[in-house]
């Protein structure tokens, strides 16, 4: 087996762990694990440190699943559009979920919308955020605790996103069979299912 680009890693118990716990989760071992058992520990904690930025923001899974999949869109990456596309419509649904995998951000609700561009400003230039894109998210009825929130939040799923990316993992085929067509069908970007 190969983790993206790399051999898969001599399996320690940090790296079984993580098997196990997609086992439990969804039957088999997600493509992007077999990538992360070079560092388990890593990103257990880069997770648990998303989980920590995300928290004072105070909103919703749904809430957490459009900055995922706008951003993950955005960055052209599409193991995690599609993984948070098929959460994302679990959350809501399948039309929704392509909305934000396309840009159309059909179905969100303004304040949504407002985070959802946000998300795709930081992924294509932060260099070009301006106070008036911040005002943008005050008038849509977020704090600025909660734009700091959903910002660190997102770059930290931007830098996910470009280590998968860099060492090409690749989206499971499993995956891809279990989601909608319409998500399926909006990820038209980024590596392939492997043959």
């Amino acid at each position: 087996m190969t983790a993206g680009f790399l051999e898969e890693p001599r399996l320690s118990p940090q790296a079984q762990a993580l098997y196990d716990e997609d086992v439990n989760e969804t039957g088999y071992v997600w493509n992007v694990s077999r990538l992360w058992a070079y560092q388990p520990d890593t990103v257990e904690r880069l997770f648990e440190l998303m989980s920590q930025a995300f928290k004072p923001s105070g909103l919703e899974f749904r809430q957490r699943g459009i900055l995922v999949t706008a951003a993950a869109s955005t960055l052209g990456d599409s193991y995690c559009s599609l993984a948070w596309g098929g959460k994302l419509s679990g959350a809501s649904d399948p039309t929704l979920a392509a909305g934000v995998l396309n840009g159309t951000d059909t179905g969100l609700t303004d304040q949504e919308k407002a985070m959802a561009s946000w998300a795709r400003k930081i992924v294509k230039d932060p260099n070009t955020t301006t106070p008036a894109d911040l005002q943008e998210l005050r008038d849509a009825g977020l704090s600025d605790q909660q734009i700091f929130a959903i910002t660190a939040f997102v770059a930290l799923r931007i830098a996910f996103s470009t280590i998968n990316d860099a060492l090409g993992a690749s989206p499971d085929a499993q995956l891809v069979e279990s989601l909608p067509t319409a998500v399926t069908q909006s990820v038209t970007y980024g590596r392939p299912v492997p043959p």
